[in-house]
């Protein structure tokens, strides 16, 4: 037996389903704003399981203060880079996390952070995190992008991975151009990693007062570099 033709969706139902896309739209774009990267050559491979349940704990560290929109942005393999939409719902940002694959490639950081430049300019960000073990370009050109987020009021929160001195010297230096912060874990403290991710977002959720708030080591260690 033919099956009934399909109703076909009226003018109102169409006007019904552009408005609540709006609604979301609009809502998306309220919220305080944190951008997410990670690099993801090869070397973050051993620690990438630790880095996809780390993140968890940055979202939840925000109950209570306001809602965050998060984009998740990485590079990685042969000038991949990728970002997500500005999403709000943490099970799809971990969703899409678990699905990032490492790959051999040189850094991108500059890429990214001309990425986030534009998406500032379009609604401002209220902070950058980034986690990577590397920097395979050059420390002038990523210091002078680092200079323009600080002019334009979007701090970049650094956290390396290992103990390169070079890498090190290149993202504090970035940090304190932005107006941001610097520290280093391994895969030693998984746990410190997941404290200071948590203190950035009250950061980028509640500003300094969420930070001046909060107890603990990593909302501290933000603080003081954020008032240097």
């Amino acid at each position: 037996m033919a099956k009934p033709p399909a109703r076909r969706a009226s003018s109102q139902d169409i006007d019904l389903f552009l408005q609540k896309s709006r609604n979301i739209s609009e809502f998306v774009a309220r919220q305080p704003r944190l951008l997410f990267a990670i690099d993801a050559t090869a070397s973050r491979q051993p620690t990438w399981d630790s880095a996809c349940h780390v993140q968890q704990e940055m979202f939840q560290a925000t109950s209570g203060i306001a809602s965050l929109a998060v984009q998740l942005a990485w590079y990685g393999g042969f000038g991949l880079f990728s970002a997500s939409p500005w999403l709000t719902d943490s099970r799809e940002l971990a969703r899409l996390m678990a699905g990032v694959q490492c790959e051999g490639g040189r850094t991108q950081i500059a890429r990214l952070l001309r990425h986030a430049l534009g998406e500032h300019r379009k609604l401002p960000v209220r902070a950058l995190v980034f986690i990577g073990d590397a920097v395979e370009e050059s420390a002038d050109s990523l210091c002078n992008l680092a200079g323009q987020c600080g002019l334009l009021k979007l701090p970049l929160f650094l956290f390396q991975e290992g103990r390169e001195r070079a890498v090190e010297k290149t993202f504090r230096r970035m940090a304190e151009l932005s107006g941001g912060a610097y520290a280093g874990f391994d895969n030693s403290s998984a746990g410190t990693l997941a404290a200071l991710l948590g203190a950035v977002a009250r950061y980028a959720a509640g500003g300094h007062a969420a930070l001046e708030n909060s107890s603990g080591d990593s909302a501290r260690l933000l603080l003081q570099q954020l008032k240097t």
